[in-house]
């Protein structure tokens, strides 16, 4: 946020100040118009508005969603697990829980959505475990178009759409599990997925870099687009800033929100017996690396994809459904039959349409989030 921030004052140094009759501006500059001033207007638009990001975490028990998801924004913002009952320990269905923040820094506000899949590959048998997640994703893609194409709409749409999936890979060291390319093979094609390996710290450096490369070899091999894709790139300098970013998938990660003293700097880290793992050096893990991705650098980007690109395939899927069953409800219906008096009887349709245009969804079930 600091350095969007700072970019746009930087880009924008001449305020809307009014200007007298006849008088220069912009210096002795006669052919400056001001157009330039448009990004001080979009920066303050923004300001009053707030940013709006929704983040799924989606991994077994035990590889530390909670505590990454905490470090990420230095903040309680992702609630740890409650140890249950032993008969309770694993949950029999995945749940879908969200938890909502309104973060503020240096005058920009942001409310932070973090939706949990707690029960996640946690059973014998995880068939068929990433359907309620699918299901979760499509509801809300279903809930922002019900709000979109209602006649009397709201001036700005409640955004619940997922916008990045956070995918968190135990530490095995040795490829990928069937489960793994599972998920990410289908759910990749309905939301911005970006791998992390869990816990890097586990692993040596060696393993560590063997392990991603594995993992890419099983990405490429299986089709599997990971954010940032490629077919997204929108020129060569994108192209070129993306290709590191994907050089670096899956991002090897460690968090904690525990403070220590290092060289008389506060760090977050991981105290050992052989020393402290500072979360933020890059010597360390790649924690660094992912929080830019997703906060300082493609934030925005990720929110269009998921607009332009997921939700868009959704949308234009719904209406081509919805208007195929008004067509099939047109043919089927029956020819009007004459009246006593001659005049033809009027025959109502199977159901009435919807105000909106778009029938009700078949298996959109409500959710409580």
């Amino acid at each position: 946020f600091n350095n969007v921030c700072n970019n746009m004052e930087q880009m924008s140094p001449h305020h809307l100040t009014p200007q007298g009759k006849g008088e220069k501006t912009h210096g002795s500059d006669f052919s400056y118009v001001g157009i330039d001033a448009i990004l001080e207007q979009m920066r303050r638009k923004a300001m009053k508005q707030g940013f709006e990001l929704n983040i799924m975490v989606v991994g077994q028990s035990g590889l530390g969603k909670s505590t990454l998801m905490n470090t990420l924004f230095k903040s309680k913002v992702s609630r740890k697990s409650v140890q249950p009952n032993p008969e309770e320990r694993i949950p029999k269905t995945i749940e879908i829980k969200s938890i909502s923040h309104d973060i503020e820094e240096k005058g920009v506000r942001m409310k932070l959505t973090v939706i949990d899949t707690p029960g996640f590959g946690d059973q014998i048998n995880n068939e068929n475990c990433w359907q309620p997640i699918m299901k979760f994703i499509n509801d809300q893609y279903e809930a922002y178009l019900q709000e979109e194409v209602n006649i009397n709409r709201k001036k700005r749409i409640p955004d619940s759409r997922v916008h990045c999936c956070i995918y968190f890979i135990p530490p095995t060291g040795h490829c990928l599990r069937p489960l793994d390319v599972e998920f990410m093979r289908r759910l990749s094609k309905v939301v911005n997925i970006v791998p992390v390996i869990a816990k890097a710290d586990t692993l040596t450096l060696e393993e560590r870099d063997d392990f991603k490369e594995t993992i890419r070899e099983e990405l490429r091999a299986n089709g599997i687009d990971v954010y940032p894709q490629k077919e997204f790139d929108e020129d060569a300098d994108d192209r070129k800033i993306n290709d590191k970013i994907r050089e670096m998938i899956p991002f090897a990660v460690v968090g904690s929100d525990q403070e220590y003293q290092v060289n008389g700097k506060k760090i977050l880290g991981r105290k050992t017996k052989w020393g402290t793992i500072e979360v933020e050096n890059i010597a360390h893990c790649e924690f660094a690396y992912l929080r830019d991705l997703l906060i300082r650098t493609h934030m925005e980007n990720i929110k269009d994809i998921t607009g332009s690109i997921h939700y868009e395939t959704y949308r234009v899927r719904r209406l081509n459904e919805s208007n195929g069953h008004f067509v099939s409800q047109q043919c089927e219906r029956p020819a009007a039959q004459p009246k006593a008096n001659g005049q033809p009887e009027e025959q109502q349709p199977g159901g009435p349409p919807q105000a909106n245009g778009v029938a009700a969804p078949h298996e959109a079930r409500s959710h409580e989030m």
